[in-house]
């Protein structure tokens, strides 16, 4: 079995196609490296372009022919830049998608994985959701994501292709080898603000104190990196039995089936650090929601799969990874 793998040098991509090599799946990387980093591709026949370059997928079809299954991970993927910048998320994460989907179709690939994103839900009380509760994506970010899931579900019912959306919630942490993880240095989710932070010597900033959660915080479902890799693997490996002919479209959600308030990511980062971390409050940022946690039932029916990992070991593993990270410059 072989997987092209979209965006396969970035974080998750990365290490879904560690995954895939480990599961006995070979791989092959497109990725632009306008964040990926290319010693993520080596050894993963990496290709550097565009997704939407058409030269370059039929000549990859053309150099492996026996692809069985595309995942595509490459999007741009910051909520607040894409509030300032929906144009541009629209054209690299919907308009791009459409050319890659058509070119797939030429070339006669037709199982598509697709890295989908739980900031499609509807995330006022911090409450947990289904595959069916009502989708409000709040920032071009989040639309982007439910519109090309909205076209997959199109072109699967028109036979151009099947696919699988996997609604994912919050990656952290890194491969616990420590081959791959987070290239960007300054992240912008809650834990990697947190780690900032910590280095600046300065305290943390909780932005929003008044959503209808536990303790007024944002909520979310941190999965772990590695177990969302795990996911992926499932789903290329059952393909033909999740979205089938008379079937072809399917959505999973990919969560731990907890959520965790920032200020519990805070304790969590005190816990394993074994040191305090300060914080100070601030306002809701553009874009943001109160959030979500994973209702998982679904993934482990249908794809055999449940996250193992802990939110202490996504912190864990993600400090050991910056610590590399610092010396890989």
């Amino acid at each position: 079995m072989k997987a092209l793998i979209t965006g396969g040098a970035g974080y998750i991509g990365s290490t879904v196609a560690t995954a895939c090599i480990e599961a006995g799946i070979e791989t092959v990387v497109l990725d632009d490296l306008s964040t990926g980093r290319p010693e993520f591709g080596e050894g993963r026949n990496l290709y550097v372009g565009d997704i939407a370059d058409r030269e370059l997928v039929e000549r990859i079809a053309a150099e492996h022919p026996d692809i069985d299954v595309v995942v595509h991970c490459a999007a741009r993927i910051v909520v607040p830049e894409s509030v300032k910048d929906p144009l541009g998320y629209y054209d690299t994460n919907v308009g791009k998608t459409v050319i890659l989907l058509s070119n797939l179709r030429r070339v006669g690939i037709v199982r598509v994985v697709f890295s989908s994103s739980a900031a499609v839900y509807f995330g006022e009380g911090g409450e947990g959701v289904d595959e069916t509760a009502p989708l409000a994506p709040s920032s071009p970010y989040a639309t982007s994501k439910a519109m090309v899931e909205n076209i997959l579900a199109d072109a699967a019912r028109a036979g151009d292709v099947r696919a699988i959306s996997l609604r994912y919630f919050n990656p952290i942490g890194a491969d616990p080898r420590l081959r791959t993880g987070l290239q960007n240095p300054t992240p912008s989710h809650a834990l990697g603000r947190i780690m900032q932070a910590r280095a600046a010597g300065e305290p943390f900033t909780i932005t929003g104190t008044d959503w209808e959660t536990r303790d007024g915080t944002g909520l979310r479902d941190y999965i772990h990196v590695w177990d969302l890799a795990l996911a992926h693997v499932a789903a290329v490996q059952r393909f033909d039995e999740v979205a089938t002919a008379s079937d072809p479209y399917q959505v999973i959600n990919i969560g731990t089936g907890d959520g965790v308030t920032v200020r519990e990511l805070v304790a969590a980062f005190e816990r394993v650090t074994d040191q305090p971390m300060p914080v100070i409050e601030a306002d809701r940022r553009p874009g943001d929601q109160a959030g979500a946690y994973a209702i998982v039932a679904r993934a482990a029916s249908v794809l055999g799969w449940r996250s193992e990992r802990s939110v202490d070991d996504g912190v864990r593993d993600a400090l050991a990874w910056a610590e590399k990270l610092n010396t890989l410059g």
